[in-house]
């Protein structure tokens, strides 16, 4: 089964609105563990809009399943990764003021330095994953930078599914095909929904985990935490 990692940005961000510390985060990471959530997923940016540095602290303790970190491989994102050596991190080339991911590495242009950034997490026994769009270069390019495995960037595939669900599946079909060839192991992750979900694992079954957030939240606000992991569960 294709695993589902949480991720809790959007709950920090309702936190950070008023200040304090309602909802509370760590309840929040504990409680989706015992929902049936297989991982939690933080992406702390420079600004700490929501996910703060030293949220990472205080949540690394609470994590019985798997904690993903993901983020823009700036020196203080590196070093909260390496001292709080969470089970995998998950590269993604963020701009400082970007409002959310919206694109893979170059792993062709940026091949060395996604090589020096992983070594220093593979040294430390921490599992790496690139965020990449469904290029068959860009693919062919994450092999050679040594990661474990690619995140696929499903936004176009999110964008185009009501319109045409096999169009929009196609590239990344062919992109999780190569990545499998090559011995990368693929998650995948952004604009995932209940909508979108149950086919988008019944074409790439391997899949190892998706990283949901922002649906995942909203959702909760109509049914609850424990009932929108538990819908996505069933939709995986």
């Amino acid at each position: 089964m294709i695993r589902l990692s949480v991720n809790i940005n959007k709950i920090a961000t309702i936190r950070n609105a008023r200040g304090g510390n309602v909802p509370d985060l760590a309840k929040a990471a504990i409680d989706l563990q015992l929902y049936g959530a297989q991982g939690i997923t933080v992406h702390p940016r420079p600004d700490e809009r929501h996910i703060r540095y030293k949220d990472i602290e205080e949540l690394r303790p609470l994590i019985t399943t798997e904690l993903n970190i993901e983020g823009n491989p700036i020196p203080a994102f590196v070093d909260l990764v390496l001292k709080h050596k969470p089970d995998q991190v998950t590269l993604v080339p963020d701009d400082p003021g970007q409002l959310t991911s919206d694109h893979g590495w170059d792993t062709l242009k940026q091949r060395d330095f996604l090589i020096g950034i992983i070594n220093r997490f593979k040294k430390a026994g921490i599992r790496s994953s690139i965020f990449v769009d469904p290029d068959i270069e860009m693919v062919k390019g994450a092999k050679e930078t040594g990661c474990d495995r690619i995140e696929l960037y499903t936004e176009s595939y999110a964008a185009e599914y009501a319109s045409n669900k096999e169009k929009a599946i196609k590239p990344f079909v062919e992109a999780a095909v190569l990545a499998r060839e090559l011995g990368l192991g693929v998650n995948a992750g952004h604009d995932l929904n209940r909508e979108n979900l149950r086919f988008f694992a019944e074409k790439i079954p391997w899949t190892a985990e998706v990283s949901i957030g922002h649906a995942l939240i909203a959702d909760a606000l109509y049914y609850g935490l424990d009932n929108a992991v538990n819908m996505y569960l069933r939709e995986l």
